[in-house]
Formats: structure tokens, C-alpha cells, sequence
């Protein structure tokens, strides 16, 4: 269906009969980068991280109100979809630092001249620390720069996002030059890479 069909958005049960969620959203990400929410039963942080870790966009646990749900959607939507005014203004854009080249109309990234595989969650996080090199953000502060509101427990999530665009970023992921950790606050682009 998702091959056929070529939505514009991907809502995901992780506990399906057959091939379940996990096995799914692999797919998806092998051949695309359509926002994904995953559905899940399972309230363990870990189980949450998985599913972020193979590109979903965002979670939420059962049972959820329609409300919520639907505040999700539109904000990985809108994500997408570059609706916000600052993303509009800044759209067209291109972000160059270092040897990195981040064109956020065309949402590409790109090191070196070698494209960069991102979600689109890890694009828009990419695309903050781009904005602003060497500033220190907080967790909830890089949160802001995918979604409206800081969902409660999803804090710590933002550490398997920048664990992943490290791995898509970094030349060396055990010693990152580009995304740094500050300890007991957050993380930095370093302002001082390529001096």
C-alpha cells in the first residue's frame, strides 16, 4: 500500500500481525523520508527509542485522546511541510558551515559535497544548530525546533536523534567535531570547526 499509494504521511502500529511496525518503518526509510508517527502499547522508554532510532518522526502511547493525536499530526506535518513563518522566511536560504551545505527549500544536507541521509525531524534539529553555530541549546530548547510543545518524557529522545545524526554527520562518531555535548545542559554546533 505505502508503494503504491505514496502518502504524505505514515500513522504506525508497532504491534501488527505479520510483519510488525519496526520491520515496517525499516522499509519505509530504506526508499523514503514521509513523516512517520508511531502507535504504540509499549510504555517503556526503550521500546520508544527503537522506533525513533529507525527514523520514526514522533510516538505516542496507547491509550491517547484524539486530541493529542491530532495536535501530533499537525505538528509532524507541518514539520514537513515547512509551514512555520521563520522556516517560510528563511526558507530559500542555503546554510553553509564548515564543509557542511544545508539547503532547507530543498530540505538536502550535505558534507563535504556528499549528501546526508536525515529524517526530516533530524534535518529540522540539523537546521537549528545551523542557524545559530556555537550557541548551546538545551534539550527542550532543540525540541522547539520540530514541534510546538515539549511532549512530557520525550526529552531524552533528543539524545537518539543527535546519536543519529552523528552517525550520518560525523567523519568519526566515538569523537565528534561537529555536534558536541556541553554536559548537564545540551549540545552545540562548534562554531570553531573549520578554523
Amino acid at each position: 500500500i505505502f508503494r503504491s499509494e505514496l502518502p504524505d504521511f505514515v500513522l504506525l502500529d508497532i504491534m501488527m500481525p505479520g510483519l510488525d511496525g519496526l520491520d515496517v518503518i525499516r522499509r519505509i526509510r530504506e526508499e523514503s523520508e514521509v513523516p512517520v508517527i508511531l502507535l504504540t502499547a509499549m510504555a517503556e522508554e526503550a521500546d520508544k527509542l527503537i522506533g525513533l532510532e529507525l527514523g520514526a518522526d514522533d510516538y505516542i502511547t496507547k491509550p491517547f485522546s484524539l486530541k493529542e493525536l491530532a495536535a501530533r499530526i499537525r505538528t509532524v506535518m507541518r514539520r514537513a511541510g515547512r509551514s512555520s513563518e521563520e522556516e517560510r522566511d528563511g526558507a530559500d536560504d542555503v546554510l553553509v558551515f564548515a564543509d557542511l551545505r544545508l539547503d532547507p527549500g530543498r530540505r538536502r544536507a550535505a558534507r563535504a559535497g556528499n549528501d546526508l541521509d536525515l529524517t526530516t525531524v533530524q534535518f529540522d534539529i540539523l537546521t537549528g544548530f545551523m542557524r545559530h553555530p556555537g550557541r548551546v541549546f538545551t534539550r527542550t530548547e532543540i525540541l522547539e525546533f520540530f514541534q510546538d510543545h515539549a511532549w512530557e518524557g520525550y526529552e531524552r529522545t533528543i539524545d537518539v536523534h543527535i546519536k543519529n545524526i552523528r552517525k550520518a554527520l560525523e567523519p568519526d562518531r566515538d569523537h565528534p567535531v561537529y555536534l558536541q555535548t556541553v554536559r548537564g545542559v545540551g549540545y552545540r554546533l562548534n562554531d570553531e570547526v573549520g578554523r
